[in-house]
């Protein structure tokens, strides 16, 4: 079945002529809201920032009872957007992606948040998991920095996350995101100005016993020897390294990417830091008037992480999750093939990773999409209009459909649905993950209906291309009923005329009538006649 995936692709790209673009990508984070416009080159391939907005939201300023993002943070949220969507209207970007972090992932009214990003700008936003976060940021830094092939790692400090990551020239090794960030913290231990020591020194403990976890994973994906370049992203590293070039400098460098901060310096930084109260935080060089209230926070997590991986020197990179989001973009499209190809294989690899961890019987999955994806191939433009991303959901969800006999046989297509939909596929946004649930969950049993909660919430474009999707799944699934690949080719010719669909079988063994197969696609056809309005015929030819 890899094989289908990486052809198809194949095909995509060569058919696609790859062109140069203008693209905006947001990133609604905790704090606050980025966006970068690029320039894309498709003949490199690379592309240029041409332009930058930040505007400091405070979006994790939820309501300390509900845990709801409060109007105003909403409202702040919006305005920033919208500031966000005419500036790259101005530069003409051709379109623009965002994606959502940990504020809107945990607030109960996240998903109403990003209704109203779509009702009211018109922005469609993918709300990613903590390590898909990760998994970017990580791309990101890579496109702003070259490791020589040398282990690397990188810190990335956000308002609600912090994310460490671990690679080398092949792979990620270690990735992790964890609930500490300088908005989050601040708002739970600092409530004195200065920060008194008690408060401190709870901080300190908390922060230690909250990266545990994510450290002992990072430790455990070393080799014995390795010391691995260290780096920082985003705003915490960057006002720290502010504050250290103008003090070591006299002034700020040209680019902060590359900068380098021993940790010794870092630490008497932030002895410091505790020492002032927020106006005086604020008069340090490089310092906002909203990163003044969280410093303190921000760093207590960069010192107890570094400490505790043995890390001596901090490496800056300017470069984060926005451009990672960029770098993930023209990975999905064909725009990069050759240093960081490994990374465009991400979706299909976790699919198997996912398949493997429940012991899906991975011959039988492979035999059910190779029939889905012909019976998709051979009927679009005729039954359908999906395009090369439904058909990589397709793949997607029959590789996964029988996850949940890992549970149990009886309703196992619930429990499909769970499996996939709590899994972390790397490289899927949350939408894309809850479609490819849906499309495995309806795989059998009852067709997709408006009464079942977690359907009736989709548009109705998505449950649409679910009913189709899982009916075609059906189809395949009846074709090796038997599990023994009985089936070694199908043919599908659509008479448009009588409206039906001819599905022309040869038996893998001469002599063998398919009996079960026959029996069982009689059963299972009544709903995709239904959804497409054909009648499906079936022919096996025993001959020759």
């Amino acid at each position: 079945m890899a094989n289908i995936y990486q052809l198809s692709n194949t095909t995509l790209t060569k058919q696609r002529v790859l062109k140069d673009c203008i693209l905006g990508a947001i990133d609604i984070g905790t704090n606050s809201i980025h966006m970068v416009v690029v320039q894309i080159n498709a003949q490199i391939p690379s592309f240029s920032i041409i332009a930058k907005e930040k505007d400091t939201v405070r979006l994790g300023d939820r309501d300390p009872e509900t845990g709801n993002l409060t109007k105003e943070a909403i409202n702040r949220s919006l305005a920033a957007l919208k500031r966000c969507k005419n500036l790259a209207q101005a530069m003409k970007a051709d379109q623009i992606i965002a994606v959502a972090t940990s504020a809107t992932r945990e607030a109960p009214n996240g998903q109403e948040f990003l209704r109203r990003i779509e009702d009211e700008l018109g922005i469609v936003v993918d709300l990613i998991s903590g390590q898909e976060e990760a998994r970017r940021i990580y791309l990101g830094v890579l496109s702003g920095m070259d490791f020589g092939g040398k282990v690397h790692s990188l810190i990335d400090i956000g308002g609600g996350s912090t994310e460490i990551v671990l690679g080398d020239s092949q792979e990620m090794r270690c990735l992790s995101s964890t609930k500490v960030g300088a908005v989050r913290l601040t708002q739970d231990f600092i409530h004195t100005d200065p920060i008194n020591p008690k408060e401190f020194i709870a901080l300190q403990a908390y922060v230690r016993g909250v990266l545990e976890r994510p450290v002992e994973e990072f430790k455990n994906a070393l080799k014995i020897g390795e010391k691995p370049i260290f780096v920082g992203t985003s705003g915490t590293a960057e006002t720290i390294a502010l504050i250290h070039s103008s003090e070591t400098l006299g002034n700020e460098p040209l680019t902060l990417n590359g900068y380098q901060i021993p940790r010794k310096d870092i630490e008497a930084i932030l002895q410091r830091l505790v020492s002032m109260n927020y106006n005086q935080r604020s008069t340090l060089a490089g310092m906002s008037e909203r990163r003044a209230e969280i410093i303190i926070a921000g760093v207590v997590i960069l010192v107890e992480a570094m400490k505790m991986l043995n890390i001596d020197t901090l490496t800056i990179c300017e470069r984060a999750l926005r451009e990672g989001v960029i770098v993930d973009w023209m990975l999905q499209n064909g725009y990069i093939e050759d240093r960081l190809a490994f990374q465009g294989e991400v979706r299909p690899r976790n699919v198997y990773k996912i398949a493997h961890k429940y012991q899906v019987d991975l011959s039988h999955a492979e035999k059910i999409a190779d029939f889905a994806l012909n019976i998709f191939d051979r009927t679009r433009y005729q039954l359908h209009y999906w395009g090369e991303l439904e058909r990589e959901y397709l793949w997607s969800a029959t590789i996964l459909h029988n996850s949940g006999l890992y549970i149990s046989h009886s309703a196992h297509h619930k429990h499909s649905y769970y499996l996939i939909r709590n899994a972390e596929l790397l490289g899927f946004s949350e939408i894309e993950i809850e479609l490819i649930a849906q499309i495995a969950r309806y795989h059998r049993k009852s067709k997709p209906k408006r009464k079942h909660e977690t359907y009736a919430t989709l548009s109705d474009n998505h449950r649409k291309m679910i009913k189709q999707l899982s009916a075609i799944l059906r189809l395949a699934i009846a074709l090796d009923r038997r599990q023994i690949g009985a089936i070694k080719e199908l043919e599908c010719q659509y008479d448009s005329e009588y409206r039906q669909l001819h599905l022309h079988l040869t038996p893998a063994q001469s002599g063998d009538d398919c009996s079960l197969e026959l029996w069982n696609l009689d059963y299972k056809k009544p709903i995709f006649e239904q959804e497409f309005q054909v009648k499906v015929l079936a022919t096996l030819h025993i001959g020759v």
